[in-house]
C-alpha cells in the first residue's frame, strides 16, 4: 500500500483538513503517480457539499491531475518512471462493452469508475487528486505532451476535454458559427479551442464584464444574455451552442438562436430539470443534446491539439490550505478562470 497525504472533507459542511489515505498496492498494469498539480472543478464542490447526493465521506476531490510517474507495474508498456502524465475524470471501466471497445469509456455500459466518489471493481471507494500520490491503471493515464506545463494543463483533463469533445463531435471548424455560453473555468477554454479549430466564435455571457478576455482568447463576438435584444439579434445564428452554465436558463430563448438543424449541447449540470417547449425543437429541426467528456483516446488527442495550438487554462495557483476560500470564490464567480492546487503544499 502507498500512504499519501491528502486534503479531505468529512461531511457536506465541514472544512478541508489534512489527512492521509491509502492507495492500493501497485498491480501489474498500474502506474504510481506523484501528483504535482490538481485543478478545482465545480464538480468537486458539488460532490464535497453533497449537492448531487450520494457523497461517501471522508471525501478527497480532484480529477484534473498532472504529475510524474514514480513507479510502474511489471506489465506496463505505455508509461515509464519519469514520464509527465495526467489523469482525468475516469480511472477504470469494464473494457469489454460496446462503449469501451469503441473508445467511449466514460459511457461504459457496465459503469465507469470515476476518479473520486466511485466504488471501484475492488470494492473500495476512489479518492481524488487533492493528494500527493495516486495509483491508476495504465490505460487511463494520459501522456503530457511537450509544450504543456503541468500547472496550466491540469484543467484540460476535465474542462478542456469537456469542450473539445462536443466541438469535435459536432464539427466545429471553418464555416461553422459556434457560441460558447458562459465564460468561466470551462467556457474560456472552449473559446480557445473553438477558435483554434477555425470556427467563428461568439461568447454568450450574462454581462460584458469579461468581454476583453473573451476577445483575447479568440472570440469574434461577445454578447450579454442579460440584454433581451441579444436573443432577437442572434435569432437563427448558430450551428452549435455549447452551454457550460449550470444555472437554470430559458432554453427556448437559447434554442431560438440555432440555425436550421443546429444543436445546443448541454455541458452544465443544473440542479433543476431542463424545460424545453417541443416547438423549440421541431421548429427548424433543432437539436438539444448532452455531452460528458471524451474517452481516453480523445482526451489524449485533445492534449496533443492544445500543445500544438499553444492552448492552456488561465489559472490561479493556490496552496492546499486555501481550498475552502477557493471554493467560496468559485461559487461567487470570483476567479479568472481556474484554481489549481500546488500539491507540494499538501
Amino acid at each position: 500500500m502507498v500512504t499519501a497525504a491528502a486534503y479531505a472533507v468529512t461531511s457536506s459542511t465541514s472544512p478541508f483538513e489534512k489527512t492521509t489515505i491509502e492507495r492500493r498496492e501497485l498491480g501489474p498494469l498500474d502506474v504510481l503517480i506523484e501528483i504535482k498539480f490538481v485543478g478545482i472543478c465545480h464538480s468537486d464542490i458539488h460532490t464535497a457539499h453533497d449537492e448531487w447526493a450520494g457523497t461517501h465521506y471522508p471525501f478527497v476531490p480532484g480529477h484534473e491531475i498532472t504529475g510524474v510517474v514514480v513507479a510502474v507495474g511489471p506489465d506496463v508498456t505505455r508509461h515509464q518512471v519519469g514520464d509527465r502524465v495526467g489523469v482525468g475524470v475516469f480511472v477504470d471501466s469494464c473494457g469489454e462493452c460496446d462503449a469501451c471497445r469503441g473508445g467511449e469509456e466514460p459511457f461504459c455500459l457496465n459503469g465507469a469508475t470515476t476518479t473520486y466518489n466511485s466504488k471501484g471493481r475492488d470494492g473500495e471507494w476512489t479518492q481524488g487528486g487533492y493528494s500527493t500520490h495516486i495509483v491508476v491503471t495504465e490505460h487511463f493515464v494520459l501522456s503530457m505532451p511537450d509544450g504543456l506545463e503541468l500547472d496550466t494543463a491540469a484543467p484540460l483533463l476535465c474542462a478542456g476535454v469537456t469542450l473539445y469533445s462536443p466541438l469535435a463531435h459536432w464539427g466545429a471548424g471553418p464555416g461553422k458559427k459556434v457560441a460558447i455560453a458562459g465564460m468561466g473555468g470551462i467556457g474560456h477554454i472552449g473559446v480557445k479551442i473553438a477558435h483554434a479549430m477555425g470556427a467563428e466564435v461568439t461568447v454568450l455571457s450574462k454581462s460584458l464584464a469579461k468581454k476583453d478576455d473573451g476577445l483575447k482568447f479568440g472570440a469574434d463576438h461577445y454578447y450579454a444574455t442579460s440584454d433581451p435584444a441579444t436573443f432577437t439579434q442572434l435569432r437563427g445564428e448558430f450551428d452549435l451552442i455549447a452551454n457550460t452554465v449550470s444555472a437554470k436558463l430559458d432554453f427556448d430563448a437559447y434554442m431560438s438562436m440555432l440555425a436550421i438543424g443546429g444543436t445546443l449541447v448541454e455541458l452544465g449540470l443544473p440542479e433543476e430539470p431542463i424545460e424545453v417547449d417541443a416547438f423549440s425543437l421541431v421548429r427548424n429541426r433543432r437539436i438539444l443534446a448532452g455531452s460528458l467528456v471524451g474517452g481516453v483516446a480523445q482526451t489524449q488527442e485533445m492534449l496533443n491539439f492544445c500543445a500544438e495550438q499553444g492552448i492552456a487554462a488561465e489559472i490561479e495557483v493556490i496552496s492546499a490550505n486555501e481550498i475552502d476560500e477557493a471554493y467560496r470564490r468559485v461559487i461567487a464567480g470570483d476567479v479568472r478562470y481556474r484554481f489549481v492546487i500546488d500539491v507540494a503544499t499538501i
